[in-house]
This record gives structure tokens, C-alpha cells and sequence, in this order.
């Protein structure tokens, strides 16, 4: 690796740009939570080592605990800590942003103008939101009845939403693009539905729920356990329903009605409330890179998280091709499997062959103020319980260990490499 970096310096600087401005044994690009748990097990493990993280942002959301707080469970401000202080001991912090991916000089460039080289370059980016992709949407987010825990910025917003409710009716959507913690839709959606129930007005209020999937969830048990609850609550399922475009004004979303993935249809539904999961996509940065695969993912084995082209470049979190829900309890998983490989490969030059991420995600469903269904699940859609009992039961254990237990063991555990 030294004589390809000594080399790609030379060419570099013969081309005439920039000379590099440092060079990083581990070089990560992301500081969400795949980019801080991944650096702060390389640092732990490997003790003192060189890892830098390039990140642009002043803040680290924990976005978990957005459902909780849009329902006015927990303030919002719980759900955010200076970048500095997650920022891994002994870790360097580029505060800057990647545009352009040169995995065959083994560097990456910023929006400064800089270029880093690398020995092992691990991506993890996350997700975009696209909120352009529905005209009348990004304009209007956090006014007119439109809102989502998908924006930060207007989480207050989706309470103020849910308490100006006395009647009329509410839609949840769910996008046709793969999105962030799969379960989030709904959550907020029973959350608001308890709210108005334990109010007396929920007989007032139609709640639908509008999704562009074919099922109102991807695993057949838990679709099933799902069942009572759209009962309970009175939601009627609106399925291959995507949202196309919202007339703000007028209160009005319009849906295009899908069969085999393709509109054949369009209908117009009136709303008092709009809370919109927005399409999202990989970054940008990523889908025009020689990184990707033919959707815009980062192109990696989906069991190695190495990839498929580029043996000293990884991917975990949301950016990655992997065909697996995206969710923090993935990256816990991911976050083993990519750090122990890097390792193998640093000291045997091979990957460790007892290494294989299967596809785990976890979904903790919450069903209401003090339920919640755990639902754990794999590549091929089978439960893997983490606890011997029955997931698809609610419970009020699983619903405080969500609210209370997970944000400490994600501060204090899978940030400081512990998890």
C-alpha cells in the first residue's frame, strides 16, 4: 500500500491539481452511525491506530427516537449531540465532504478542493432524502397540515399535527423507494392513533394508511401480528398507493395507483393531516461514483460488505447494496463484519471466512404508548429472536427498552465501540 500511495502521489501531482492533503490507514466517509461505531472499533481494536472520518455536519442525531419525539413522548433535543463530542478519541475529523470517489489512485476528494489517500476507505454516508421528488412537499413541510419524522427541523410540527386533530382525515404514506427504518410509517401512525383514542375522538378521525408496497409489511409474521392493531385503531390499509404530488392549498394528495411497479391509475384523496415518509435514494455523491452498482448503491458482496471491485474499499448503513432493512440494529451487526475483515485482511491479507453478515435488521414496532412489537428478521424475511420469547406479541417491556434502554446503549455502547 505504501508504494501504490507513494506512486499515486507522483501521478497526482503531475496532473497538476491539489497535492494530497494527508493520507489515512482507515479513511471513513460518513460520521452517522455506521462511520462513528465502525471508527471507534478500528481505534479500540487495533489501539493506536490512524482513522479519520469525514464529515461535514456540527450534529449527530440518534433518529430513532424521532417517532418518539414527533408523538410528544421526549423533547427532541434528546436526540442530538455535538459532532465533537461522538467524534471517537484519537480519531481525526475532516470537516468537509466528499464529491468524487478515485478508487483506482485510492483517493477521495472534497467540496475544499483536497484530496485524501487511503490504504482502506470505508463508506457510509447514509440515505438521501429526497424531498423534491414530490412537488408541493419540500415547500411545504412543516405548514398546511404536511409533516414527517423524517425532518428534524419540523419534528415539533408532527405533535402539533396530531393534537389539532378533533376530526377529519389523516394520512400516513409510505414511499416506493427503499427508505430508512422500514417500520417508521406506521409507528407514528399508532402512536397518533392511541392519542386521539385515549382523547375519545378516534371514531372521528379516518386514518389511512397509503403505501406504495403490496403488504403492509415485508415479513409474513409480522404483517400478521400487525392485523389486530390496524383493527384496534380502525386504519384502513390503502396499499399500492404511492404519492405522486400534494396540492397544499386545496389539502389534497394525489396517488398513482401501481400494479407490477407501474402506475395505472391516479386518485385524489382530501386530508386534514399529511404525514409523509419521503422518498429517498443513496446520495448522490455515491450514485455517480464508480462505487456504484446500476440503482446508485455502493456496490459490495452483500455477506463480506467488501467491494465487489475494490478489495480495499467497504460499505455498511444505508449507502450499501445489501438488500437488507435499513436500521441502527443493521449496523451493529454490519459494523462486526467490516472491521473484522479489515483486520483479517491488515494481518493475513484475507478476509476471516467466520465473517458473514446474513441480512439482520430489527424493527421495533411500536403499536401504541406502552406496546411494542419486536421484530427481528434476516436476509430471507426469518425471525431471529434475540430473546426467547414470542416477538409478535406487544409488549411494555419491549416499549421502554426502545425508549429507554436503546438510546443509552447507543450513546454510551455502538458509539464508543462497545456494541
Amino acid at each position: 500500500m505504501e508504494k501504490l500511495h507513494t506512486k499515486l502521489g507522483k501521478d497526482v501531482d503531475s496532473k497538476k491539481i491539489n497535492p494530497f492533503t494527508a493520507h489515512h490507514k482507515f479513511l471513513i466517509v460518513g460520521g452517522g452511525t455506521a462511520g462513528i461505531t465502525v471508527a471507534a472499533q478500528l481505534i479500540k481494536k487495533l489501539k493506536k491506530t490512524d482513522v479519520a472520518i469525514i464529515e461535514p455536519s456540527e450534529v449527530h442525531y440518534y433518529q430513532p427516537m424521532w417517532t418518539f419525539n414527533g408523538a410528544g413522548v421526549l423533547n427532541k433535543e434528546k436526540s442530538q449531540r455535538l459532532m465533537k463530542n461522538v467524534m471517537p478519541k484519537n480519531a481525526v475529523w475532516i470537516k468537509d465532504r466528499v464529491t468524487e470517489f478515485e478508487p483506482e489512485r485510492n483517493v477521495v476528494v472534497t467540496a475544499s478542493g483536497d484530496f485524501y489517500s487511503y490504504e482502506y476507505l470505508i463508506v457510509a454516508p447514509g440515505i438521501q432524502i429526497d424531498w423534491d421528488a414530490i412537488p408541493g412537499l419540500a415547500e411545504n413541510i412543516g405548514s398546511k397540515g404536511i409533516c414527517s419524522i423524517y425532518c428534524y427541523r419540523h419534528i415539533d410540527y408532527v405533535n402539533e399535527c396530531i393534537q389539532n386533530m378533533n376530526g377529519g382525515t389523516a394520512l400516513f404514506t409510505q414511499p416506493n423507494t427503499k427508505f430508512k427504518c422500514g417500520g417508521a410509517p406506521q409507528k407514528i401512525m399508532y402512536l397518533s392513533s392511541d392519542i386521539w383514542k385515549k382523547k375519545g375522538i378516534l371514531d372521528k378521525i379516518d386514518v389511512q394508511f397509503t403505501s406504495a408496497g403490496s403488504v403492509i409489511f415485508g415479513v409474513k409474521e409480522v404483517a400478521e401480528a400487525l392485523g389486530p392493531v390496524v383493527d384496534r385503531y380502525n386504519v384502513d390499509v390503502k396499499l399500492l398507493h404511492n404519492l405522486k404530488a400534494i396540492k397544499a392549498d386545496e389539502k389534497i394528495a394525489v396517488y398513482e395507483i401501481l400494479k407490477d411497479g407501474k402506475p395505472v391509475d391516479e386518485v385524489e384523496i382530501k386530508y386534514d393531516m399529511l404525514h409523509v415518509t419521503p422518498p429517498q435514494s443513496s446520495p448522490d455523491f455515491i450514485k455517480h461514483s464508480p462505487l456504484s452498482d446500476a440503482e446508485g448503491w455502493v456496490d459490495v458482496d452483500k455477506h463480506t460488505l467488501q467491494h465487489n471491485k475494490y478489495q480495499n474499499i467497504f460499505s455498511l448503513g444505508d449507502a450499501g447494496s445489501t438488500p437488507n432493512a435499513k436500521t441502527g440494529a443493521s449496523v451493529r451487526k454490519q459494523s462486526k463484519v467490516v472491521t473484522g475483515n479489515i483486520i483479517s485482511l491488515l494481518k493475513t491479507g484475507k478476509l476471516d471466512s467466520s465473517l458473514s453478515y446474513d441480512g439482520y435488521g430489527s424493527c421495533p414496532l411500536i403499536t401504541g404508548f406502552g406496546k411494542l412489537i419486536l421484530a427481528e428478521f434476516d436476509y430471507d424475511k426469518k425471525i431471529t429472536p434475540s430473546l426467547p420469547i414470542n416477538q409478535m406479541k406487544e409488549r411494555a417491556s419491549m416499549y421502554y427498552m426502545k425508549k429507554d434502554l436503546l438510546p443509552l446503549m447507543y450513546w454510551h455502547g455502538m458509539l464508543k465501540g462497545r456494541a
